[in-house]
């Protein structure tokens, strides 16, 4: 069943950390195995949310959000999306960005540089919003209680974490903005750039997340519709074929898990800036990824069970917190890509093993519950 389920998944990580060797030797190879696991973690929650819908969908559905969609997944998002913010970053056209990037390394490198303060703004903005809106949320489940509660209770202000946001903007635009490494231009250009693209990764949030809530609405009134003419087919004696009621609402469902998808790529893809500019290594990290969270969504929908290890989403947006400030941080400084690297795979592990931990506690007091309840019975016989 796993094998079955991850087999093209396996191949492509094997393939790809092949490449990453032969491309930029073990150092490479470090990078590529490190944004895999970011990518999976990032986009876990991702896969939940993906095998919820994809569940209700039909298996020709199905089959093409496993097919067109893993190309919209990998080739659109991972492989086309940070060459377009180079590009754009850049001011160049995309097959000049991914030419130079090929071919003339140390000139890429430069561009990149110089572009890195917007890109970081952006990306800083984008990823914060995601966690914020986060750990301002009430759940039942709660990783970090201390801090999760206090934060739930803030989180029922309106506009919160479009405040905070702000606020560590135009401090990131002051200071790191203010002080950024020059290559032309005034202190007060650096600080308009920051706070120019800091705003723009706040909108493109805000346009992403109103696009999700719309086809999530759009959804909602598609499969309450199929829903009634069901029943009334059922009542008129007439049950409805399958291809019907996989129609219109499946077609919703499709393109709400592709903007989901999308959504859910950007945090993967900025959060590759802040660990490499190298969009070989980039593309070959976030492919591998892409396609574990594919494999990982028919595994939950075969399963017909949601994951077990409650705590993992927590870890992923606490990574996606931190990946955020040293985005942001790296306008100014230079920190290396492994050390932003682990600080993800550490909190993600941390919360694996907590969710483990968890886990082991509830069986065990569901053994102790049982037991006792056998020692009142024979006591009482």
């Amino acid at each position: 069943m796993v094998l079955k389920t991850f087999g093209w998944s396996f191949a492509v990580t094997a393939l790809g950390l092949v490449a990453a060797v032969l491309y930029g030797g073990w150092t490479a190879f470090g990078i590529v195995a490190i944004l895999s696991i970011l990518e999976i973690s990032l986009s876990f929650d991702n896969a939940v949310v993906n095998a919820g819908i994809l569940k209700k969908m039909s298996a020709f559905w199905q089959k093409i959000f496993l097919t067109i969609g893993i190309l919209i997944a990998v080739f659109g998002m991972r492989l086309v999306f940070p060459v377009v913010i180079v590009a754009v970053s850049a001011s160049m056209g995309p097959i000049e960005a991914v030419d130079l990037a090929l071919t003339d390394k140390d000139r890429y490198q430069q561009l990149v540089t110089d572009a890195h303060p917007s890109i970081a703004a952006f990306g800083g903005m984008f990823l914060l919003m995601i966690f914020l809106d986060f750990i301002f949320e009430d759940r039942d489940i709660k990783w970090l209680g201390w801090l999760e509660r206090p934060l739930a209770k803030l989180g029922k202000i309106d506009m919160l974490s479009v405040c905070i946001a702000l606020i560590v903007l135009m401090i990131s635009a002051m200071t790191f903005g203010a002080h950024a490494h020059q290559h032309g231009g005034t202190h007060a250009d650096k600080a308009e750039t920051v706070l120019l693209s800091g705003v723009a990764g706040l909108i493109t949030y805000m346009i992403v997340g109103g696009l999700s809530g719309f086809f999530e609405d759009k959804l909602e009134e598609e499969e309450e519709r199929e829903h009634e003419a069901e029943e009334e087919a059922v009542r008129a004696g007439k049950p409805r074929s399958a291809v019907v009621l996989a129609g219109k609402a499946a077609f919703f469902m499709f393109l709400y898990l592709e903007v989901l998808d999308a959504s859910f790529s950007f945090d993967g893809v900025i959060g590759a800036f802040a660990i490499t500019n190298d969009i070989v290594l980039m593309a070959l990290g976030l492919g591998i990824g892409a396609m574990y969270v594919r494999s990982l969504t028919v595994y939950l929908v075969r399963q017909g069970t949601l994951d077990d290890y409650v705590y993992l989403e927590h870890g992923a947006h606490y990574a996606i917190g931190a990946l955020a400030m040293i985005l942001l941080v790296t306008i100014q400084y230079e920190i290396n890509e492994i050390i932003t690297g682990m600080i993800g795979v550490v909190l993600i592990g941390w919360s694996f093993w907590s969710s483990v931990r968890r886990n082991r506690a509830l069986a065990a007091a569901e053994g102790k519950a049982d037991s006792d309840d056998k020692s009142e019975v024979s006591s009482g016989v």
